[in-house]
């Protein structure tokens, strides 16, 4: 008998849509796939930390379903950002049971941007708050993390899908999962939906030439999920099991090797 496989899995950034990969995370649980490496940008760095730290899916969709706003939005007079991320950063502490990266049983990584370096910063140890707050924060709705001699922002500016990351860590086999670009903006009510289509336009410009080295790529079909519509965790979900769904046999074949 060989050496069992390592599986590792990178959840991409797509804000709202992010939710996506709770679907994910359950058809994978429902069909016993075994995840040993994880690397998230973004809503994927905090979906796949709480994974990590043993939470199932079915919770993590009851959490994302009951949340209420005001428990992670911390408005700030803008100066960096609208949201101060001192609520959201209490959350996911409380989440991961303020536990470090390096103590946990699956291996994970979370990627942040540097703005001064303009390049890719991994956290690989440290408390996992600290890492997922950094990798949210979504350029001029959160205010940027200082850390080290760093200035750090979304980890999907730079890294949307980090299928790269996973295979660094050890990874045999790479399922990444895409949660893709909104299509059409449709109405532009807030500032937010300003910020994040915008971003999302110039991620679509940035990634069209840029391959997502994977095994398997799932791509949940959520670009009708404006990136604000955090209320749509039902649908989100659904679209990233049905997604996973579809390749379980090709996931299968893989990992048994045939």
């Amino acid at each position: 008998m060989g050496q069992k496989k390592k599986i590792g899995l990178a959840l991409g950034s797509g804000a709202a849509r992010g939710l996506a990969h709770i679907g994910v995370l359950k058809a994978l649980e429902e069909n016993n796939i075994e995840i040993d490496i994880v690397s998230g940008s973004s809503a994927g760095a905090l979906i796949g930390a709480v994974y990590c730290c043993g939470v199932k899916s079915k919770m993590i969709e009851n959490i994302a379903l009951n949340i209420d706003r005001k428990l992670w939005v911390d408005l700030a007079v803008p100066k960096r950002g609208f949201i101060k991320g001192k609520k959201v950063e209490e959350l996911v502490k409380l989440l991961t049971r303020n536990q470090n990266i390096e103590d946990l049983d699956k291996k994970l990584s979370i990627v942040a941007t540097d703005l001064k370096t303009s390049s890719e910063y991994v956290f690989t140890k440290g408390p996992i708050y600290k890492a997922v707050r950094a990798s949210i924060s979504i350029p001029g709705i959160f205010e940027p993390v200082r850390y080290e001699n760093m200035i750090l922002v979304d980890g999907g500016v730079i890294d949307r899908v980090p299928a790269s990351v996973v295979k660094d860590m050890g990874a045999d086999i790479v399922i990444a999962v895409d949660v893709g670009f909104s299509g059409e903006p449709g109405r532009i009510n807030h500032i937010f939906d300003v910020i994040l289509q915008s971003i999302d336009v110039m991620s679509r410009q940035i990634s069209t030439d840029k391959i997502i080295a994977a095994d398997i790529l799932i791509e949940p079909d959520v670009s009708h999920i404006k990136p604000s519509r955090f209320d749509m965790v039902e649908e989100c979900v659904a679209k990233g099991y049905e997604a996973t769904m579809e390749k379980m046999e090709e996931i299968k074949r893989i990992i048994e090797g045939k």
